[in-house]
């Protein structure tokens, strides 16, 4: 298949599957139009592409919702060439991709955190996953999220769950708190096998992720909480924002590649505390 048709494909899921995710946070919500819409373009002497996120705020449910889809292309910086796979004799670069960071307004609901993405340099590979932040224990959730996440990995590799838990937990992790940042989940990265294979997996991992964040909320978002636990999630997001700061991939390819500032940092939560 040709490479322009491949990057069409991948780019046009990653637009679909945000209309998508942006319906059923509407529908969660009881209400439409909700977002704040944002379009933006990468470069200012040409045309380099760009993307549109959308955030939502102050909701019954969602206390903060964004919903990134980007599609960039251009040269890396010569700092940052040598970072990416492809680059050595080639600076060239495309990249799509959708971002979902949703911080719950109910200490009982988890934080979650989904993307997939496709880079194409000298070749091109598939990159993604998703995890769940909860700020209160909750061992039926834990073991429910990892049945739905094998479930779908095992549609398409019996290996996948396995390979890509172990992945995800390497990379979700706070070293400076030896700590996780989470209860984990799949992540994967320059994933360029078969890519008929790879494309229908990471379209599997969107509606996956679909599933999971409806179902979470609708089985937590209606349960009590207290002042204290509130205090509680306010610390676990401090904790968020550390990860996404220091450690985070997205973030850095971000920034290094001239994204637009307010949609990479959009998955910092509005209110964050630390002691």
């Amino acid at each position: 298949m040709d490479n322009e048709i491949k990057k069409k494909l991948a780019r046009n899921w990653f637009k679909t599957i945000q209309e998508v995710l942006c319906k059923d946070i509407e529908e969660l919500e009881g209400k439409k139009n909700i977002f704040k819409i944002t379009n933006w373009e990468r470069g200012k002497k040409s045309n380099e592409g760009g993307g549109q996120f959308r955030i939502f705020e102050n909701g019954k449910i969602f206390e903060k919702v964004g919903v990134n889809f980007s599609e960039v292309y251009g040269k890396f910086s010569k700092e940052f060439r040598n970072k990416v796979p492809g680059t050595d004799k080639k600076p060239n670069f495309w990249a799509s991709g959708i971002s979902v960071v949703m911080h719950m307004k109910n200490p009982n609901v988890p934080a979650m955190h989904f993307n997939t993405r496709y880079i194409f340099t000298s070749h091109g590979w598939f990159g993604g996953g998703m995890d769940v932040t909860p700020c209160l224990k909750d061992k039926n959730l834990e073991k429910w999220f990892h049945s739905e996440l094998k479930k779908a990995c095992n549609k398409h590799n019996k290996n996948y769950y396995s390979k890509y838990k172990k992945w995800c937990d390497r990379y979700f992790y706070l070293p400076h708190r030896n700590e996780p940042r989470g209860i984990g989940g799949i992540f994967f990265d320059y994933k360029k096998e078969n890519w008929e294979k790879d494309f229908a997996f990471v379209r599997e991992v969107g509606l996956c992720f679909k599933n999971i964040f409806r179902e979470i909320i609708l089985k937590k978002s209606k349960k009590k909480w207290t002042n204290k636990e509130k205090e509680i999630q306010y610390l676990k997001r401090g904790r968020y924002v550390e990860f996404n700061l220091l450690y985070d991939r997205g973030t850095k390819f971000g920034l290094q590649t001239g994204g637009n500032v307010e949609g990479i940092l959009m998955s910092l939560p509005p209110i964050a505390k630390w002691k």
